[in-house]
């Protein structure tokens, strides 16, 4: 754990760059403003999930017990038929979105670390700038970059808006390794 006392600058800083970055990308440019598509007649749908009482949670539709009655043919003509989808249902409230920003530093603070812990015994402590960029950056890409592949792959975002959050995990990656490499 001594990298810790060691790398605490470039862990802090490039926590905080990544912040930056990320604040950029989503308030100062319109590369996230498709990601979400909005339902039509919202207002009648809404209602009609309030009415059923659905609570925060999960959902797939339509919904099987288990894998075995994916195969029925109720079940394949309820898909055939449509929608077919995943649903997140949060609680009834006004989004926090200081809770989300804090816990997205606090991932970034995470992502640091895991960089850090890696470049400490990967690398000498004259390494020069290249070298640290290489690595750290590389590091740090693979955490934010992919995190959002399997989402297109298990829960069908659609591979447009996970390549956009692929491009923001590069940059941060990036950030990340520039910062590392400077502090080096």
């Amino acid at each position: 754990m001594s990298f810790l006392a060691e790398l605490w600058l470039p862990i802090l800083l490039s926590s905080v760059g990544v912040f930056v970055v990320s604040s950029i990308i989503h308030m100062c440019t319109p590369m996230h403003k498709t990601d979400y598509a909005h339902l039509s007649d919202e207002k009648n749908v809404l209602e009609g999930l309030r009415n059923k009482g659905v609570k925060p949670g999960m959902y797939m539709f339509p919904g099987a017990e288990c894998m075995k009655d994916m195969g029925n043919p109720e079940y394949i003509a309820k898909c055939e038929l449509g929608p077919v989808g995943y649903m997140i249902v949060l609680p009834s409230k006004m989004w926090d979105m200081n809770k989300s920003l804090l816990q997205w530093f606090l991932y970034s603070v995470l992502m640091s670390v895991l960089t850090a812990y890696v470049a400490n015994f990967s690398l000498l402590p004259v390494a020069d700038f290249g070298d640290v960029m290489r690595l750290t950056g590389t590091v740090a890409t693979i955490g934010y970059a992919m995190a959002a592949v399997p989402d297109s792959i298990w829960k069908g975002i659609h591979w447009g808006v996970t390549f956009r959050f692929v491009v923001d995990g590069l940059l941060y990656g990036l950030t990340t390794g520039a910062i590392f490499a400077w502090m080096w």
